[in-house]
Formats: structure tokens, C-alpha cells, sequence
């Protein structure tokens, strides 16, 4: 028997020293994930001892990302991407722009070329949609609207990422002076790519939308677990693949549109529950291979380059980010999560690096560097974002400025003059108009309750505004956002969002101005539901127990008229 197996070596190295290293990394209060890079380094060519196959585990780790954001486009509709497109758009494209600027003159500053320093730049820019995913599912925001609002961004700052990929060979034969005919290529490229995503995009939108969920109703009645489960996972991964072969399109993006697709159908949570082990798994395969890139010796070699990149990464781009969500007049709350989800890179940034160095436009050390900034990035995001809640309340507690941008003029920020009395005493205060806030506000409506809502989406509250309903955009956590919704007088406080972080705050500040006033909180976890609901004294309606009575009483309901 042949026991030359490359593919299965790289896969139990990587796995097996992922889980001890993850278990041990848990044990001392550490996100798993620094421990998957650590075994990457482990088994990476720069450290003695085994050395995985590099070939095999970045294609395992291209599967890893496939299915990754598969799993996000099962999640995330165009829906959601449109109703964050008047800050995701902007800003990721901004954000880009200055962070692209702060590398790329820092390469200067080192004597790099210009297109050695454009592409480092523009790889420090981007950050990684896997770690935000692992980031945001953790802390329970990856529902709420601050964190659409981040994926949204993070899909932009990707589609412009496709952009670059193509662009790149021009653009780097232009800036090393190949003159107009450099500057022809750059422009038939841009107009080849805008046709080709364009195609992909238009296909997948008006066909995919239709085909693939049937084709997975189709599946589904026969009746096989398995079948079904094969099905989406080679749903994923074919578009993936044909989107790159045929469109140009990175399989990131390929499979994103494959969830997205795969979300039109009644199936898409079962989906993504039988694909959820997978994912996992490929994920730990990705990150191990990130690992695997890193040369320690960069560290020693070149410490202050390496926390000039971390810099970069951590502080520059967030605070660029921080501050244009803060000059569109959204909350600080906001803007410290957006901040917090750009503060590390990831598969796009490696990409980048990797073909800047196909083109031999950058020198050795840049993917050293990269991958160094992206392996300590990574390993502080979960710090980071821990950090937004204290960070807030500091914020607020010592800065007067900061107080002034919480409470600054802004005429979506308070109820109108000519709001009618009834919605400023004994009313309802409805905090989130997702689908369950508007489930609520529905039910309200047809019992002739007022009821005033709380959202943190502009857009949402233009539109509730424009159709004659009271609210105010903010964050209720916020004590000036609950005054404007004049909670002092409110009968009862509906907490209608999935994000339970800012909740006990949010009931503080609520009983502090109406003592007296009854809350209502929705929870998706049991421990949890049971903390708020001492913490609180309210009631807290937890989901699964939700649909089970409410599908107990149909039963019931049903049985008694046969």
C-alpha cells in the first residue's frame, strides 16, 4: 500500500495540532483561533519538524473560505445590502481609499516602488469576512443592525477587491512606465470586469434565484439527509468554481451569490444547520494555512515595520471608518463596531500579496509583513471588540465631545412638534424594527396601541416617518435616545432586537426615567434568557420556547375541531 498521502498528512497535522493547540489556547482565556495559527506556524516550512504540503492546504483553505461565505449569503439577502447601502457603499469605499494611502506611503517612506507600494497598501485595507463572521456570531451581533451593517461593508470592500484582482497586471505594467498602452489595458480591464461581474451578478439575481431553490425542493422530497446535505455543499462549491472559470468573479464572491440565491428558499435555515460542521471545519483549515505563511524571523528582523503594519491595521483604518460613520450621523455605538470589525485582514490580503509578488513588483519581506500584521490583528480582534462596551461608557463618561456627538441636532433624533399626544404618554417604546419589531408594531397597529420606535437604521426611520408612524433614529442604549421617545411616560419598553449586549444598559436607563415602566426582551439563548430576566425583572420571550407554544396551541386548536 501507498502511504505517500500528502493531502491526508496536511489534513490530521493541521487538524489534529489545531485541536490541541485551540483546546489549550481556551483553557488560558484565549480565542481558538490563536491557536489554529499557531499550529499553521507549527507545521509551516519556517519552523523545524513536520512541514505540511503549502499547495494542498491552501486549496483546503479556498474550500474553507467557499463555504465561509456560502454560509454568509445564506444569512445576508440584497435586501440587507440595500438597506445598509448609504453607509456600507461610502464607507468601505473611503476606507479603502485611506488605509490604501497610510500603507502605501509608509512603503514609500521604506523606498519601495510605487506599484509595491500601491498593492501592500491596498492589502492592508481589506479586512477579513471569516474572522468578522467568527467575530460577530460569537458576541450574538451578526443580527443586529450594526452588524448588517459591517457584512454589508465587508461585501463591498470584497466586490472592489474582485476589481483590484483584475486590474492589478495593468496597473502594475503602467506605474513601471509602460506609458499609454499601459493606460489602455487599465481601462478595457476595468470595462471586462464591470461586463463580467455584471453578467454574473445579473445571472445569478434573475436565474440562480429561481433554479436553485427549486432544485433543492426537488432534493429535498426524496426524502434523503444526505442528498440534501450534498446538494448545497455542491451547489456552493460548483458556482464558486464556475464563477471564477467564467466570470472572473473570486470564489469568495462566487459563493456568497450561491447563498444568497440558496436563501430564496424555504430550506436555507436547514441549510445552513447541516452545513454549519463543514464550515467549521474548513474554517480551522483556514486558518491553520494563514499560519503556515508567517516567518518568525520577521519579528526579530523587522519589529518596528511589524507594528507600523499593526498600526495600520488596528488603529488607522478603524479610526478613518470611526469617523466617516460619525460624520453620517450615525451613533457612536455604530461606529465602534464597524471600527472594531475593520481592525485586522485576512484571505483577500493574501491574495494581493501573493500576486504583487507573481508580478515582482514587491520585495521578499512584504508577505512576511503582511501575514505578521494579519496573524496579530487576528488575534486581537476578539479583544477589540470586548473592548467597544468600555470603551463607550469611558467615552461618554469623560468626554464632553463625545457627549456632544451623542446628543448633537440631528431632526430624526427627536419626535416632531406635531406628534400627537396620545404617542407621548402610556405608549408603547418598540426598540428594533427587524422582523420581529415589525411583527410587533403590526400587531399594535391592528390593537389601536401607540407605540413609538427606536432604530438605529436612518433609512427605516425616514420611511416609518414618511407612512405617519413616530420614531426616532438612535441607539436606545443611549439615555438621550430613550428620553426623545419619551419613555419617562411609556407603559411598556419592547426590546424587539437580537442584540442582548446593550440590554441591561438600555433597562437601567428606562427605569431610571420610569420606575415603574413594565419591559419586554427577546432572547435566543436559555442561560441567557434566564440572567436578563432576573437582572431585568420582565418578561423575556425566548425563541424556540416561543414556536414550540405557539405550534403546541395550533396543534391543540386543530385536534379539538376534528
Amino acid at each position: 500500500m501507498d502511504h505517500h498521502v500528502p493531502l491526508i498528512a496536511t489534513i490530521a497535522a493541521a487538524l489534529g495540532l489545531a485541536l490541541l493547540l485551540g483546546f489549550l489556547a481556551a483553557r488560558a482565556k484565549l480565542p481558538a483561533l490563536v491557536g489554529y495559527l499557531v499550529a499553521g506556524i507549527l507545521i509551516g516550512p519556517y519552523t523545524p519538524g513536520f512541514v505540511a504540503d503549502m499547495s494542498l492546504a491552501s486549496q483546503l483553505a479556498e474550500i474553507g473560505v467557499m463555504l465561509l461565505m456560502f454560509g454568509v449569503g445564506l444569512h445576508f439577502s440584497l435586501g440587507d445590502l440595500m438597506a445598509v447601502r448609504k453607509i456600507a457603499v461610502p464607507g468601505a469605499i473611503v476606507q479603502i481609499a485611506a488605509a490604501t494611502v497610510m500603507g502605501a506611503g509608509m512603503a514609500l517612506w521604506w523606498g519601495w516602488s510605487a506599484a509595491g507600494a500601491l498593492v501592500f497598501g491596498i492589502s492592508l485595507s481589506v479586512a477579513s469576512t471569516v474572522v468578522l463572521l467568527r467575530a460577530l456570531e460569537s458576541l450574538g451581533l451578526l443580527e443586529t443592525f450594526n452588524g448588517r451593517i459591517a457584512v454589508g461593508w465587508l461585501v463591498v470592500e470584497d466586490l472592489a477587491m474582485v476589481l483590484v484582482l483584475v486590474l492589478l497586471p495593468p496597473l502594475a505594467e503602467a506605474l513601471a512606465g509602460t506609458g499609454a498602452t499601459g493606460a489602455q489595458d487599465v481601462w478595457r480591464s476595468i470595462g471586462t470586469t464591470l461586463v463580467q461581474v455584471g453578467v454574473f451578478v445579473a445571472l445569478m439575481l434573475i436565474v440562480g434565484r429561481r433554479l436553485f431553490p427549486w432544485l433543492l425542493w426537488q432534493v429535498q422530497k426524496v426524502g434523503s439527509r444526505e442528498l440534501f446535505t450534498l446538494c448545497v455543499v455542491a451547489a456552493a462549491v460548483t458556482i464558486a468554481w464556475g464563477a471564477t472559470k467564467l466570470f472572473g468573479v473570486s470564489f469568495a464572491l462566487g459563493a456568497f451569490f450561491a447563498g444568497m440565491v440558496l436563501r430564496e428558499s424555504q430550506f436555507s435555515h436547514r441549510a445552513a444547520e447541516e452545513t454549519l460542521p463543514l464550515r467549521d471545519a474548513f474554517a480551522v483549515l483556514f486558518f491553520v494555512s494563514v499560519g503556515m505563511l508567517f516567518d518568525p524571523k520577521v519579528l526579530v528582523e523587522q519589529p518596528l515595520q511589524v507594528l507600523a503594519v499593526v498600526a495600520i491595521i488596528v488603529l488607522g483604518k478603524s479610526i478613518a471608518a470611526a469617523v466617516l460613520v460619525l460624520l453620517l450621523r450615525y451613533p457612536l455605538n455604530t461606529a465602534l463596531v464597524v471600527s472594531a470589525s475593520l481592525a485586522q485582514i485576512g484571505e483577500f490580503s493574501f491574495i494581493l500579496v501573493g500576486l504583487g509578488a507573481a508580478l515582482k513588483v514587491m520585495p521578499p519581506e512584504a508577505q512576511s509583513l503582511v501575514v505578521a500584521g494579519a496573524l496579530i490583528s487576528i488575534a486581537l480582534n476578539p479583544f477589540v471588540f470586548r473592548s467597544i462596551q468600555p470603551l463607550q461608557q469611558w467615552l461618554l463618561a469623560r468626554s464632553q465631545f463625545a457627549r456632544e456627538l451623542n446628543a448633537r441636532h440631528d431632526p430624526l433624533a427627536e419626535l416632531p412638534m406635531s406628534t400627537d399626544e396620545k404617542y407621548l404618554a402610556r405608549q408603547v417604546v418598540l426598540v428594533g424594527y427587524g422582523r420581529v419589531g415589525r411583527h410587533v408594531a403590526t400587531a399594535l397597529r391592528e390593537a389601536g396601541v401607540p407605540y413609538v420606535v427606536a432604530e438605529q437604521n436612518r433609512d427605516i426611520v425616514e420611511q416609518l416617518r414618511s407612512e405617519g408612524v413616530p420614531a426616532v433614529v438612535g441607539d436606545a442604549g443611549q439615555p438621550e435616545v430613550l428620553v426623545q421617545a419619551h419613555v419617562a411616560r411609556a407603559a411598556m419598553l419592547v426590546v424587539a432586537t437580537p442584540d442582548t449586549l446593550g440590554v441591561r444598559q438600555m433597562a437601567r436607563n428606562a427605569r431610571l426615567l420610569n420606575p415603574g415602566i413594565e419591559i419586554v426582551v427577546r432572547s435566543h439563548n436559555e442561560e441567557e434568557a434566564r440572567r436578563l430576566q432576573e437582572e431585568l425583572a420582565g418578561t423575556v420571550f425566548l425563541g424556540e420556547q416561543e414556536l414550540a407554544r405557539s405550534m403546541s396551541r395550533y396543534v391543540v386548536e386543530r385536534c379539538a375541531q376534528v
